[in-house]
């Protein structure tokens, strides 16, 4: 649950308030994490760098009176000679638009599903700490087991709902569906996410 304290981004942000009793009302904003994604621009710098590079070392050669080499005039003739509607035109057409609509939704998404925002203090509105999922489903788990009557348990927690898939050992379900609903909000609570999810229970009986 690493804190960390930096500007507030522009966008995906969750209205949160957290104040002490008799103080009024105020809100501010939680953030959700924002990735850096030094991977996905490492790539896609290199490429153009790549690229650049070679086509501006061809154009020197050119200017200084050599032949292009040959793949660019194998590159450019293609360009010239095949119509729109060419099989392989519409693949890199095709090709080039989805990667371009992948990098622009990482460059305007912020990634980093894994990390929950928690509730940032209402002093403190630019400090904020995050929740890794695995760790907030371990907590929840070990609190659905200490539910009488359940003998196994598995939560999954995602951004919007708590999934928790229970065996019933014994006691009426409902009552061990009720009893593990509300066990799991109030840890759910505990753990003052900026966005609590909801919480989906859904009972097996086990008798063997």
């Amino acid at each position: 649950m690493p804190p960390t304290k930096e500007p507030d981004p522009p966008e995906h942000d969750v209205l949160t308030s957290d104040l002490p009793p008799g103080e009024p009302h105020r809100r501010h904003r939680t953030h959700r994490k924002w990735s850096a994604r030094r991977i996905t621009a490492a790539v896609v710098a290199a490429v153009i760098l790549v690229a650049a590079v070679a086509a501006l070392v061809d154009v020197v050669a050119v200017r200084a009176g050599r032949p292009a080499a040959a793949w660019r005039r194998h590159l450019a003739d293609e360009l010239a000679t095949r119509p729109v509607d060419d099989v392989w035109m519409l693949t890199g057409a095709a090709v080039a638009a989805a990667v371009g609509v992948w990098l622009m939704i990482l460059a305007f998404t912020p990634g980093q599903r894994r990390w929950l925002p928690l509730r940032s203090p209402a002093r403190c509105p630019r400090v904020r700490a995050f929740l890794d999922r695995d760790g907030a489903a371990v907590l929840l788990r070990d609190a659905a087991m200490r539910v009488p009557g359940i003998g196994s348990a598995r939560v999954l927690v995602g951004r919007h709902r708590i999934r928790a898939r229970a065996d019933v050992r014994f006691r009426d379900p409902r009552q061990v569906k009720d009893d593990l609903t509300a066990v799991l909000a109030e840890e759910r609570d505990r753990l003052a996410l900026a966005r609590p999810p909801r919480v989906v229970v859904r009972l097996r009986r086990r008798t063997d």
